[in-house]
Parts: C-alpha cells; structure tokens; sequence
C-alpha cells in the first residue's frame, strides 16, 4: 500500500490517494457564522495541495456553544446567504478533485466564556486550565441531550445538501460527544451516564440520527480518541469498546486521535510514548506518530477504514503505517504553514516535512513547554496553537505563511483577534 493509492470507502465514494487534511479549526466565518470567501481561499488552497480527503474543522451545530467565536455555524435549515456559502466552501474543498468531509461539533464545555459563560456539558464539571477561560458547565437535560442529536442531524443534513461528501461527527478531544464518554467529566445516574453503554449512547444515538439524515452514499465519519490520558477518564480500552460498538453503524472511516484540552497530546507539545510490545516501540512509525501504538491495536479489530492524524512528518512512516493496515493518514499543522506539503509527498519530491511542534516555545529552560510552573507550560500550548492559527488566517486572507514568529505575540494577537470576534459575532 502506498501514499498515491486509491481508497474507496465503504459508501462508495473514492478518494484519489491516502493523504487526508485532517480537521483545524479555523476562525474564518462571516457574522452569523457564515462560511464566505475566506473560508472558500482556505479551502481552495489546501485542495490545490493535493490531499485526496479535505476534512473541515468545527461546523458547530448549536451556535450557543462555539469552540470559538468565527466558527461556522450550521444550527438549523439554512436560508439561501447560509446555504450559498455553504455550497461555495464545499466547492472549494473539492475544487482539484479531492473528497471533502465537513466535521460537525458542539463544544460542550470546552465553549469559552466570552461565548457561552455558562457552557454545557453530562455534568457540571468545569475544564482545570489556568486563566479562567471556560465557565462552569450546566448539566444538559434529558430533553436538550435528544435536542443535540436532532441538531447533528440536522447539520449533516444541510451539509451534504450544499454539495460535501459526508461528514465526520467529531467525539474527540474533550468536546460534548468526547465528554459523555469520559466517566470524570460524565457524573451523570441517569441513561447516559455511569456505565459504558450508557456514557456511549450520546454518540451512538448521533451517528444513527446522522446516517439517516444524509442517506446511504455520503461519508460517514467519526472522530475518537484512543484515550482521554487522563487517570480515570476515558480509556483505551474504552475505546476498543466504543469501536466495537460502532460495527453495524455505517462507519465509512474511523479516525484516531487523543487528548483533550486539559490534556492537549492532540499538539504533540509532550509526545506520546508508545505502551505496547518491543517491536512496536522500535518502529518508525511508532516514533513519529502519537497514536500509531493504539491504532495497531483497533485495527486488530475494526471493520470499517481507519484514519491516524497526529505527529507524522516522514513519507517512511506514513508508508509503514498503510502497510500496516491504517486506510489514511491525517495530516494538520504542516499544511497550516505549506498548504502544498501533500502533492509533494506524493510525488516524492520530499521525504519529510518539519515538525514545527518540536522547536515552538516561549523561551528556554524553565519558559519552554515542560516548565514546571502550570501557567507558563499552558501559555506554551496556546502559544503554539496560536502560530498555526495566525498561519490559517494568512492562508484565507491570500497572504503569505511564515515558518517563525515570536510565540509570544502570536498568542498575543490571537487572542486579541478572539476576543474582537466575540464582540462582533456576539
């Protein structure tokens, strides 16, 4: 199996080879949370890259609770502005012949005070980061939870109308979906909380709902963390479970990742050791990639294609990990600062992209990203995350990338950028 090689997924749509834009949020609707013209240059310049499969970031499906405030937001049937744009941001992802997936999402408690300052969540348990970020979540009813998953429904719905080819119903790091399953953060004695088949209903009722909403030819996607690595969160075996689960449900591609935002290895600012035999430790893939130890394990038992995201820079290692199975390799923060990364792997005009993630850092020693003081090591995070942020608006803005800035002043900007936004999207 080989980077360049074809993959039919089982609804029958095929993606032209085994490079996947895997989800990042990207802050770039209009007010009202309509996708326009700088989400549409974003798109069409990562499609243009050469990735067979284009997955969105957060499409929320309730605006109420925003990952963060320039989100998409597709919460209802749309009128004709909404469904316009929709249908030229799907266009766009889909301009140079690649698949395209638009991620769905309710950010539950990991919503930010400045748009939710009392955010939902299974129960009111309220995200441990410094800084005061995220209020204390409320515990959904009954009646809201059975409202999220007509919203799921009804999101996937209005996206395939406006021309994607699936969606993936995001139930990873830490967001509602994500939440439910995780027994520190699910308090709940009702029928969604306390065991395993009642922490997982949540999602199994949503992908039901959003398989009947967008019928049996679009792509149906899930995003799962292989663990929450948190001592009493959500497992890996858990997870095991929750795969086993999802047989029989039209899955058309399992992707893997992990963490969440107190525990944020989905960035790789801590690395992942692997935790399975010698000969998995020693291989390259299990090196590089954050979660290819786990996904080895899933693949003994999946029966749907499975996708890894997180930490692969090698064409070596992407290679070895199809050839062990994997269906499709994610790839994010690289194509934040070379949207063309992609077309080159697959010509082989490179062997390796830079692991940006390895040399971003406020400063040395006690300032950099294992500082023992919490704050500076969160600010190290965000600052990260901010760098690739400012990259993905200069990509939907047609200005150029840049590979260094000052970590500080892009956290800096970015959050002044977020909270302008809040203001001005409300």
């Amino acid at each position: 199996m080989r980077l360049t090689e074809p993959l039919t997924l089982p609804c029958g749509l095929t993606a032209p080879n085994r490079i996947a834009k895997a989800a990042m949020t990207e802050g770039l609707a209009e007010p009202g949370g309509v996708a326009g013209e700088r989400i549409a240059r974003c798109y069409r310049t990562w499609a243009t890259g050469g990735a067979g499969l284009l997955i969105t970031g957060n499409i929320m499906v309730d605006g109420r609770y925003r990952e963060r405030p320039a989100n998409v937001v597709v919460d209802g049937e749309q009128d004709e502005r909404q469904r316009a744009g929709l249908s030229a941001f799907a266009e766009a992802a889909k301009s140079a012949g690649g698949l395209a997936i638009a991620q769905i999402s309710h950010a539950g408690r990991q919503s930010p005070k400045s748009i939710a300052p009392e955010p939902v969540g299974p129960s009111a348990v309220k995200v441990k980061l410094p800084g005061g970020l995220f209020g204390t979540p409320r515990a959904l009813t009954d009646d809201e939870i059975l409202d999220v998953i007509d919203r799921f429904a009804i999101t996937a719905s209005e996206l395939c109308r406006a021309g994607f080819d699936g969606v993936q119903v995001h139930s990873a790091h830490g967001y509602l979906l994500s939440e439910f399953l995780n027994p520190r953060v699910n308090r709940r004695d009702d029928r969604w909380g306390g065991s395993l088949d009642n922490r997982a209903r949540l999602l199994l009722e949503t992908v039901r709902a959003v398989r009947d909403a967008i019928g049996p030819d679009k792509a149906l996607s899930i995003k799962l963390n292989s663990s929450d690595f948190q001592q009493g969160g959500f497992s890996f075996d858990d997870c095991l479970a929750v795969v086993g689960r999802l047989h029989g449900e039209g899955v058309d591609l399992l992707e893997i990742s992990g963490g969440n935002y107190e525990q944020p290895r989905m960035m790789g600012l801590d690395g992942l050791e692997p935790v399975f035999d010698e000969d998995v430790r020693e291989s390259t893939r299990a090196r590089e990639a954050y979660f290819m130890a786990y996904a080895e394990r899933i693949l003994e038992s999946a029966r749907m294609p499975v996708m890894v995201t997180g930490g692969f820079r090698t064409r070596a290692a992407m290679n070895e990990a199809l050839e062990a199975g994997v269906a499709m390799i994610g790839l994010a923060r690289p194509l934040c600062v070379d949207p063309d990364a992609p077309g080159r792997l697959l010509a082989g005009s490179i062997e390796a992209l830079p692991a940006y993630e390895k040399t971003l850092r406020l400063g040395p020693g006690w300032l950099g990203p294992h500082s023992p003081i919490d704050t500076i090591k969160a600010a190290n995070g965000f600052g990260a995350m901010a760098f690739f942020y400012r990259n993905i608006i200069a990509i939907g803005d047609g200005e150029p990338t840049r590979e260094r800035m000052n970590l500080l002043g892009a956290l800096v900007r970015h959050q002044l950028q977020e909270a302008a936004d809040a203001k001005r999207f409300g």
